[in-house]
């Protein structure tokens, strides 16, 4: 499929039309959500009526509880009003439905980056005789099929854009330079800010910069940040905090610390932009994560003679970097430490502990942990399960995966693919192909999409026990799979 994109008589028609103010507002409305309850149904089968494993956790299961059906009922009919609306945009008779359905539905299925059904419902909104374009909609279905990798189909939409008469924003262009720019297309990301410059009243700002930088760092084009910075400075465009953040955030991942410890400098020598919690993060992360604990610590100690304070998100980190590197005394004296200053950990605490005491094989420490975790009320998750099914599995204590999903069952969490993953892995490695099977089925009733690892993870398991027509068979189902992602993805651009 050859990728289209903006063409030149495109940009001289808005360059040429964007002479006088655009009229219309660049503001993003606020999502209101509608929330129904429903009642969620078990792993496999029919909910489980087991009660949670130890005792005294029946009070902390009934708060999980109430808070997982808020959330699965709300994700249940935020599916159900998506299908509800996307099902009638291969119509012509629907030419009149309730406003507030359509965009709803539309903002919905943005906010979850479902970029098909976005496409599809925003089609049926031009449908509707009360239709109005508006840029705040284009802006945010640029951003999304930004963030969805999916440089096509938004220099379509920038076309459908003209064709509906609208003048682009500074935010409708800064979205568009963000879709090339994640995508990694920046001969035409740096075209759409060559052209903003011509413009009156559309200039690029360092919002538009940012947004650039930001791909950059993502797509490690580290070469081209140089001149970006450059040419702000021409421009006059002074760069703000979040300008720098992403800069040292992105240096320290790849782990360019003399450039991180560069960009921290000029922030400080400009004068307009202080270090804050973000930067402080980033550092701590950028040392830790690659097991360099001294410059950790005199980072986080550095931060606190600034003034900066430390939150969650920060305790996080270093409770992560102690444990990859061993010193799980260290870890343990993190949880103690936001206990003493009163700061209460996050799910992200407990998986990020629960998975490394199972990563050690310390089975006891992780039960104890995940049973404080629910006696303190914080709900696990599926990367909590994920971690303490891969931990069983491993101990060779694969009895008590089936504790686990009976507790899914009881608790109402809404499980994803990754999840299937790891639990089809567990009974695959063990042979026990049965099981693998039937969650395997249980995936559709749950409506999680299987992915390559799914299919590469079952085929492996029935190659193993000999079955190998089993094998083929699955295998022709993902290849089925990947053409049918192929062909709706085609009929899509085509409409």
């Amino acid at each position: 499929m050859e990728l289209h994109h903006v063409d030149a008589s495109s940009l001289r028609h808005w360059t040429s039309s964007l002479l006088a103010p655009a009229s219309c507002s660049t503001k993003v409305l606020s999502e209101k959500k509608r929330v129904r309850r429903k009642r969620g149904s078990g792993l496999v089968g029919s909910p489980g009526k087991g009660s949670e494993a130890g005792k005294g956790s029946e009070e902390a299961a009934m708060v999980l509880r109430k808070g997982t059906k808020k959330e699965l009922s709300r994700i249940l009919w935020t599916e159900a009003s998506i299908k509800a609306i996307e099902s009638k945009a291969g119509s012509k008779k629907y030419t009149n439905l309730w406003p507030k359905a359509v965009i709803e539905a539309l903002e919905e299925a943005i906010t979850g980056y479902r970029w098909e059904s976005a496409l599809k419902i925003f089609g049926l909104l031009r449908k509707q005789h009360w239709y109005e374009p508006k840029c705040r909609t284009y802006t945010k279905l640029l951003m999304m099929l930004g963030k969805c990798r999916k440089p096509e189909q938004a220099s379509m939409l920038f076309d459908i854009l003209l064709s509906d008469g609208l003048q682009p924003t500074i935010d409708v262009l800064t979205a568009l330079v963000n879709a090339y720019g994640l995508s990694g297309l920046f001969d035409q990301a740096f075209s759409i800010i060559d052209n903003m410059k011509s413009v009156y009243d559309c200039k690029p700002d360092v919002h538009t910069y940012s947004t650039l930088l930001n791909s950059c760092i993502k797509h490690r084009r580290f070469d081209l940040i140089d001149g970006i910075f450059a040419e702000m400075s021409y421009l006059g465009i002074e760069c703000t905090t979040v300008t720098y953040n992403t800069i040292i955030d992105g240096y320290g991942k790849a782990g360019l610390y003399g450039q991180m410890e560069n960009a921290l400098s000029d922030m400080i020598d400009s004068g307009s932009c202080v270090p804050d919690i973000f930067t402080l993060n980033s550092f701590i992360w950028a040392y830790g994560n690659r097991g360099q604990i001294e410059k950790m610590e005199k980072s986080y100690e550095e931060f606190q003679l600034m003034g900066v304070t430390p939150d969650v998100r920060t305790f996080n980190i270093l409770i992560r970097s102690y444990g990859n590197a061993g010193l799980c005394e260290k870890m343990e004296s993190v949880l103690d430490f936001m206990k003493k200053r009163f700061f209460p950990p996050s799910v992200v605490t407990f998986n990020t502990m629960i998975e490394i005491y199972g990563r050690c094989g310390n089975i006891k420490k992780m039960d104890q942990l995940f049973l404080k975790m629910k006696h303190q009320g914080v709900r696990p998750n599926t990367i909590t399960y994920c971690s303490l099914v891969n931990a069983y599995s491993k101990a060779g204590k694969l009895y008590k995966v089936d504790s686990i999903i009976q507790q899914i069952e009881n608790s109402n969490v809404v499980l994803d693919t990754p999840f299937f993953n790891c639990i089809i892995s567990a009974y695959g490695r063990i042979g026990d192909v049965d099981k693998m099977s039937e969650l395997f089925l249980a995936m559709e009733e749950k409506n999680c999409k299987p992915d390559n690892i799914t299919f590469a993870t079952m085929i492996q398991a029935y190659n193993a026990q000999g079955m190998t027509e089993a094998a083929l068979h699955t295998q022709s189902q993902m290849i089925a799979m990947q053409g049918n992602s192929i062909q709706s993805e085609s009929r899509l651009i085509e409409s």
